[in-house]
């Protein structure tokens, strides 16, 4: 069923919630998405398909910032350590 109404108060603590379990687990896993299928499927069946492109997204970048800030990350040419 494809709603276009924007999602209740409830939907979106549900959608999140469902988000928060998954990322905690690929956390707990390293990042393992095959031991966190059940969590994807909640996650992916309580929020809109838009909602769980964003935050697919959001998690990529946010992870792609810690390695960032940790120095973990190391673009192509040298670079300085402060």
């Amino acid at each position: 069923v494809i709603k276009m109404s924007a999602p209740s108060m409830e939907e979106r603590k549900a959608c999140w919630g469902a988000r928060d379990e998954y990322w905690k687990c690929l956390d707990e896993n390293t990042e393992d998405a095959a031991r966190c299928q059940k969590l994807r499927c909640s996650f992916e069946s309580r929020c809109p398909q838009q909602w769980v492109k964003y935050f697919d997204k959001r998690r990529d970048f946010l992870k792609y910032k810690e390695q960032l800030q940790a120095g973990e990350y190391q673009p192509s040419g040298t670079t300085e350590k402060s």
